[in-house]
């Protein structure tokens, strides 16, 4: 049978009935954790334009995650912020390219990633499906406050102009830029390149690649868990956080994209309660949803939005 047009899919994600209780609870938990920032200054890594500065939070679990901090260092008046979430195998870069465009930028790396990973360590391939049976215990719900713990960063920093934050990543970071988006309505603009965490269920169907693979994996050695593995990513599935993003939003996708298939792109964006969203879609491309043109895009949308 040939394959549907991705913007033709139909997902077979279900949205739980207290899933917006649910993400209320643990983003009010994490609220009471005292951010309790240490900002470093790093001599080597600046430039004579830019401050560079390592960072430490904390962030649910009382875990501590790190980030890079970059500002420029000509300034007249507050700064809009940016968020960079990092994707799935990556370590975070140093956003010096954002600081050159004027941004207060921020790249965190959230717990498992290098810097971040004393305290929890599930390693890569290991933290799709580490506590996956359970709400209360899987990975994301962490990682998804880490990245929203990078926003109370950056409304803490007096060269920051907290009505002007925005966040943007590609494949994890495309999804986490979704999550943040959906948790944290200080965001005013997002950009999300083929956003992974979206559609997990239908993507081990869609494709035989890594890390969604990862979950059939799971389940080929644990086949009595498919029940409880379904009903818990419900909950940290771009498709069901969607509904929560009110800002103005742009997604890209590679229509041939196997790592993160288009079709799941397409049903988060479908899923957006924003009426400023636009989709840009790009035949001829796999993962990197063209990104030698996007990042123009992108560019172009963050600052429309974000510089005065």
């Amino acid at each position: 049978m040939p394959r549907l047009a991705a913007d033709k899919y139909v997902s077979n994600v279900r949205r739980p009935d207290d899933i917006d209780e649910f993400w209320d609870d643990v983003l009010a938990e994490t609220a009471q954790i005292p951010l309790d920032p240490e900002v470093v200054h790093s001599p080597l890594r600046s430039t004579p334009q830019i401050d560079v500065f390592e960072v430490f939070y904390t962030s649910l679990d009382n875990v501590r995650i790190a980030g890079w901090y970059a500002v420029p260092k000509e300034r007249n008046g507050p700064l809009p912020g940016l968020l960079q979430v990092p994707g799935y195998n990556m370590e975070p870069p140093i956003p010096k390219n954002w600081a050159r465009k004027g941004y207060a930028a921020f790249s965190v790396a959230p717990r498992g990633k290098l810097r971040s990973n004393r305290q929890f360590n599930p390693g890569y391939p290991g933290l799709l499906t580490y506590g996956m049976v359970d709400r209360n215990t899987y990975s994301y719900r962490g990682f998804y406050m880490d990245a929203c713990r990078g926003v109370d960063f950056l409304l803490g920093r007096d060269e920051v102009d907290g009505d002007r934050i925005g966040v943007t990543g590609h494949s994890q970071g495309g999804g986490l830029t979704i999550s943040t988006a959906a948790f944290r309505p200080e965001i005013k603009a997002a950009a999300a390149g083929a956003p992974y965490l979206c559609g997990y269920m239908d993507s081990i169907d869609l494709t035989d690649a890594y890390p969604y693979q990862e979950i059939a994996d799971y389940l080929r050695t644990n086949p009595g868990s498919r029940q409880q593995v379904e009903d818990t990513l419900a909950y940290f599935d771009g498709i069901n956080l969607a509904p929560r993003i009110q800002c103005p939003i742009i997604v890209s996708v590679g229509l041939q994209d196997s790592t993160c298939p288009p079709e799941t792109g397409f049903a988060m964006f479908n899923a957006i309660a924003s009426a400023d969203k636009k989709m840009y879609a790009y035949d001829g491309h796999g993962h990197d949803a063209n990104n030698a043109q996007q990042g123009a895009v992108i560019d172009a949308f963050l600052a429309s939005h974000l510089h005065p």
